[in-house]
C-alpha cells in the first residue's frame, strides 16, 4: 500500500511518522523525569538533563542543509527518515539493561545521540511535509501530526508510568523501542514521488545557497526566530516540569500516568485537530495569538491557584493543566502551519528547521530557568515568569506575514502515483 496515494493515507503516513517520534519524546520528557524524581534525584539534575536533551532539536538547522542537499534518485528524504528512525531504535534498547540512576552519565550519553537522530529525522519529516502539501491545507495536516506526536507521547509518557507497575520497565522500554522504529515500515512502502534532481550536485548547492541568502535577508525570518525562541516559554517549560510538580504535590507514578495518558494528552490531541482546522479557515495569526493568550492566562490562573492553597495538592490542579493543554494543541497547530507559510519549499528543511529550532530552544532554556527558580523560589514563581515571558511576545505574531507561493508542491493528487 503506497501511503502517498490519497489525501487521507498521506494524512496517515505523517500521523504515524509523528506518533513514532512523539512516543520516545514522551517517554524522556514525562516517564523518565517523573521516575527519576520519585527516585529522589535533584529537580536540577533532571531539568539539566532535559535541557541537554533539547539543544539538539534547537541546533538542528545547522546540519538541516545537508537533508536539503544530499538528495538523489537513489537517496531521498525517505532514505533520511528510515536511517534516523534505525539509530533511534538503537540508542533506546540499551534502556531495558542499564540502571538510570547509577548509570546516570552513559544514559545522558546514549540519550544525547538519540537526540540527534531524532532531530534529523524531524527535519526530514516537516520537509517531505511542506514539499507535498498546499499551503491552504497546511492546518489539517499538522492537527494530524500533532495528534499522532501527542497520541505517542501519552503511549510512552503517562502510558510508561501506568504499564511499567503491570509488564515492568523493561518490556516498556521495549514496547517504546518498537513504536519508534514502527512507521518506517510505512515509509519503505511508500515511494517519495521524485524531484527535479536534473541539476546536479553543484547546481542543488547554488540554489540552496542562493536560497538562504533571500531567506536571510527577509524580516519574515527573524521575526520568526524571535517569536520561536520566546512565545512558548509557558507551556514549554510547563510540559516538562508538571511531571515533578504532581509528584511534589502528593500525586504518586501511576496517577500521573493515567492522567497524562488520559485527560492532559486528550486534550491536547482534541486542542491540536481543532486548531489544524480553525487556523485553515480563521486565519494563523489570528488562531496563534489567541491560543499563545490562553494558555498564558491558564498557566497564571495555575499558578495563583497554587499559591492560594499554599502547596497542597488536589484535583483542581489536574483541572488546570488539562486547561492549558487543550490551549497547547491549538498553539501548536496552528503555529507550525504559519511557519510552513513563510517556509521557501526550496530550502524547507533548513528554513523550517531553523523555526523549529528556536521553538526547541524556547523549551531548552525555560525548562532551565524554571527549574533553577523553582529550586530557589516556588513552583507558582517560575511559572508567573514563564508565562509574562509569553505574553510579551505576543506582538511578534502580526509581524509575521505568509510567504508568496514562488514553487508549486510537489504534484500528489490521486492521481499521480498511481
Amino acid at each position: 500500500m503506497n501511503f502517498f496515494d490519497t489525501p487521507l493515507r498521506r494524512k496517515i503516513l505523517f500521523a504515524a511518522l509523528y506518533l513514532s517520534e512523539g512516543a520516545p519524546i514522551g517517554f524522556l520528557w514525562l516517564a523518565l523525569p517523573t521516575r527519576l524524581r520519585a527516585r529522589d534525584v535533584p529537580l536540577e539534575q533532571i531539568t539539566w538533563l532535559t535541557a541537554v536533551l533539547v539543544l539538539p532539536w534547537t541546533f538542528k538547522f545547522a546540519w538541516a542543509p545537508l537533508v536539503d542537499a544530499l538528495q538523489t534518485r537513489w537517496w531521498t528524504l525517505r532514505h533520511w527518515i528510515i536511517a534516523a528512525q534505525t539509530l533511534m531504535g538503537a540508542t533506546l534498547l540499551p534502556l531495558i539493561w542499564i540502571e538510570p540512576v547509577r548509570q546516570f552519565d552513559f544514559l545522558a550519553s546514549l540519550l544525547l545521540t538519540h537526540a540527534f537522530a531524532a532531530a534529523t529525522q524531524d527535519v526530514a519529516i516537516d520537509a517531505l511535509c511542506i514539499s507535498a502539501t498546499k499551503p491552504e491545507e497546511r492546518g489539517q495536516y499538522n492537527g494530524w501530526m500533532q495528534a499522532g506526536m501527542l497520541i505517542g507521547r501519552a503511549t510512552l509518557g503517562g502510558g510508561a508510568l501506568v504499564l511499567g507497575t503491570y509488564i515492568g520497565e523493561q518490556a516498556v522500554v521495549g514496547l517504546l523501542v518498537l513504536v519508534t522504529t514502527f512507521s518506517m515500515v510505512l515509509v519503505i512502502l511508500s515511494p517519495v514521488p521524485q524531484a527535479d534532481f536534473d541539476v546536479g550536485h553543484r547546481g542543488r548547492l547554488d540554489e540552496l545557497w542562493m536560497a538562504v541568502r533571500v531567506a536571510i535577508s527577509q524580516s519574515n525570518t527573524w521575526i520568526g526566530l524571535l517569536f520561536g525562541l520566546t512565545g512558548g516559554a509557558a507551556f514549554k517549560s510547563l510540559e516538562v516540569i508538571y511531571g515533578p510538580f504532581l509528584v511534589d504535590r502528593g500525586f504518586d507514578n501511576e496517577t500521573i500516568g493515567w492522567f497524562s495518558l488520559g485527560p492532559m494528552i486528550g486534550a491536547m490531541v482534541v486542542g491540536s485537530v481543532f486548531g489544524g482546522w480553525l487556523a485553515d479557515r480563521a486565519g494563523r495569526r489570528s488562531c496563534v495569538a489567541g491560543s499563545l493568550a490562553f494558555i498564558a492566562l491558564a498557566v497564571l490562573g495555575l499558578a495563583a491557584a497554587d499559591w492560594l492553597m499554599q502547596g497542597e495538592g488536589g484535583w483542581y490542579l489536574c483541572v488546570l493543566l488539562a486547561t492549558a493543554a487543550f490551549g497547547i494543541g491549538v498553539f501548536t497547530a496552528s503555529s507550525y502551519a504559519m511557519f510552513m507559510d513563510v517556509t521557501s519549499p526550496r530550502i524547507a528543511a533548513t528554513q523550517f528547521s531553523a523555526f523549529m529550532g528556536s521553538t526547541n530552544g524556547c523549551e531548552s532554556w525555560s525548562s532551565y530557568a524554571s527549574g533553577q527558580i523553582i529550586a530557589r523560589q516556588s513552583y507558582p514563581t517560575a511559572m508567573a515568569i514563564m508565562s509574562v515571558a509569553s505574553l510579551l511576545a505576543l506582538p511578534l505574531v502580526f509581524l509575521l506575514h505568509p510567504r508568496r507561493q514562488m514553487s508549486p508542491p510537489l504534484q500528489l493528487d490521486d492521481r499521480s502515483t498511481r
